[in-house]
């Protein structure tokens, strides 16, 4: 009677674990590279992802090399194959150097991420908790090569059935599988897969948006949108709208923590909902305006949004508190999805809907008289910046529309800022590069990189800041095959000096950055805290305006922190 384990099916599953030696030995090999540290802290269960994702590509890429080497060079050999006893010892000797290179590395592993940890003043891990990290990684790499075997069967399968109705030559069937199985799974992916992921994503986030912030009241003063006074609805506003709208502090909070009189700070907003399209949308911004008197104010601050129409309120607060409340913020919800999702599947959108909504209320301030209408201020932070750079070609496109701009934590593959650091100075660094001199255009990472130093800083002032640890700022799909610059310099003041570049390795380690980007503390990855303060003061600081007045505002909102709610 044959065996139950005879049966073709379950035969083929036992052979989905079975493993190649040579791809055994990469497998190990981008195991230990993935190891070493990144930009960020990572606790053990996204190094186990991270390390069985890369894991997974080298045993592919050793299973390949292994190929050619037997197909070019071994079979040709007169010693080739080996005999069974030296065969016997490799294949001991590899899984044994493979596990031992591993455990180094995990230990190794630990006290690196220690080091980064203190850097940032974050908690740090333990060795032994940190071995977990091993079986993780076992499990995600099994699962990876079993999916790309699952793959490799069907492609064979499909070039029998190829074989069956037309005969030819092996070599060709193969290719003929291999392009149709390709093609039938990114048509699976694109055209499935991807509608579905969209339509689910954007039916979750758009529940998100109905819903309110504990703590989120509707606002009762007429400068601020959703109000009773406002044609922009408290409901129609969304749930960053709302945040928005209801947080930061009043006129009299700002007077008596600040010392003297303020304004009441005007807030105009518009969600999905506040209209049809966008147009509509833009219309009411700019009606907004109008009701509320911002065009009579000191400063009009315009933020593009990141996705679901978030806007930083420490930003906001730094800029209502340097002018005494006398400014107005005005932004317009662009998408129902985070930040993450929109970078990668609508940067277009979020680049048109920046320049719309830039262009939309520069048209309108320009209706003002030159000598009374506010100073005309363009923040972006994370998608935002790419949003906001949509609306100019240039810096002399950008000085000719404003007063001055902020943009903090910009992702690397923005259009303006990867212009900008790739032409800049001879010799001076990618990750805090000089731009002609630093004459209209700076880059900083920290308060003290911002104030004007022994050179001229002309207005308008362009300001990036971003962190030497931001993965939003330094992810790139060339880090798979391509050292960047910022890797072969000196590291920045929070990134460990032990971080290296490996290809593939580093695009996977700083991938898995980017999901905690913002889990670190301020000062750190893509928090940027108090930093924005800073920035405000050296592009837009009123006449008169002193260091003892930064500390000041900057004790102001400490005190004040948390009170707006949670970040994006």
């Amino acid at each position: 009677m044959p065996s139950p384990l005879a049966h073709p099916f379950l035969m083929w599953l036992w052979g989905l674990p079975k493993l190649d030696f040579t791809g055994l030995a990469f497998s190990a090999l981008f195991f230990c590279w993935s190891l070493t540290p990144s930009l960020l802290p990572r606790d053990w269960l996204f190094q186990g992802l991270i390390g069985g994702i890369n894991s997974a590509i080298g045993y592919g890429f050793g299973v390949a090399v292994g190929w050619l080497v037997l197909r070019v060079f071994l079979r040709p050999r007169s010693w080739w194959p080996l005999p069974p006893r030296a065969e016997l010892g490799l294949k001991i000797f590899v899984p044994i150097v493979a596990v031992l290179a591993s455990l180094v590395m995990l230990a190794y592993s630990a006290g690196w991420q220690r080091e980064l940890a203190a850097l940032m003043d974050a908690e740090g891990t333990t060795t032994t908790g940190y071995l977990r990290t091993g079986a993780l990684s076992i499990a995600t790499a099994a699962l990876l090569i079993s999916a790309i075997r699952v793959l490799r069967d069907f492609v064979r399968l499909v070039v029998r059935q190829i074989n069956k109705v037309i005969k030819m030559p092996r070599e060709v069937a193969n290719v003929i599988g291999v392009v149709l199985v390709v093609v039938l799974v990114v048509a699976l992916v694109q055209g499935v897969l991807l509608r579905a992921v969209s339509d689910v994503t954007n039916s979750i986030f758009s529940l998100q948006n109905d819903e309110t912030r504990d703590g989120a009241i509707q606002p009762t003063e007429p400068e601020r949108s959703g109000s009773p006074q406002s044609a922009a609805s408290w409901e129609s506003l969304g749930f960053e709208g709302r945040n928005f709208v209801s947080s930061g502090m009043n006129a009299d909070e700002m007077t008596r923590a600040l010392g003297r009189e303020a304004m009441e700070p005007i807030r105009a907003y518009a969600g999905l909902e506040s209209a049809d399209n966008q147009d509509e949308r833009l219309d009411l911004v700019v009606d907004e305006l109008e009701r509320t008197g911002a065009f009579q104010r000191s400063a009009l601050v315009v933020v593009p949004t990141t996705g679901t129409g978030w806007v930083n309120p420490t930003a906001i607060e730094a800029a209502e508190l340097m002018f005494d409340g006398n400014v107005a913020t005005v932004a317009a919800q662009y998408s129902y999805l985070p930040s993450w999702i929109s970078f990668l599947a609508e940067r277009e959108i979020a680049s048109e809907a920046g320049k719309a909504l830039i262009d939309k209320v520069h048209e309108r301030w320009l209706q003002e008289p030159e000598a009374t209408r506010p100073k005309f201020y363009v923040y972006g932070e994370s998608l935002g910046t790419n949003a906001g750079e949509g609306a100019f070609d240039g810096v002399a496109d950008i000085r000719d529309t404003t007063d001055g701009v902020l943009w903090v934590g910009p992702p690397n593959a923005n259009r303006l800022w990867s212009q900008f650091v790739d032409r800049r100075d001879p010799g001076s660094p990618e990750v805090l590069p000089v731009y002609s001199d630093g004459l209209v255009l700076r880059f900083a990472d920290n308060s003290g990189a911002i104030p004007p130093a022994d050179q001229p800083w002309y207005g308008p002032r362009v300001l990036y800041v971003q962190h030497a640890s931001d993965p939003v700022v330094w992810w790139s799909p060339d880090l798979l095959f391509e050292r960047p610059d910022w890797l072969s310099e000196a590291p920045g003041p929070d990134r460990l000096p032990d971080m290296r570049w490996f290809p593939i390795v580093t695009f996977w380690q700083v991938a898995a950055d980017l999901t905690n980007a913002a889990g670190v503390p301020d000062g750190h990855g893509h928090n940027y805290g108090t930093l924005v303060l800073d920035g405000w003061v050296s592009i837009a600081a009123p006449d008169g305006w002193t260091a003892a007045d930064t500390e000041r505002v900057r004790a102001v909102m400490d005190a004040y922190k948390g009170k707006d709610g949670p970040e994006k």
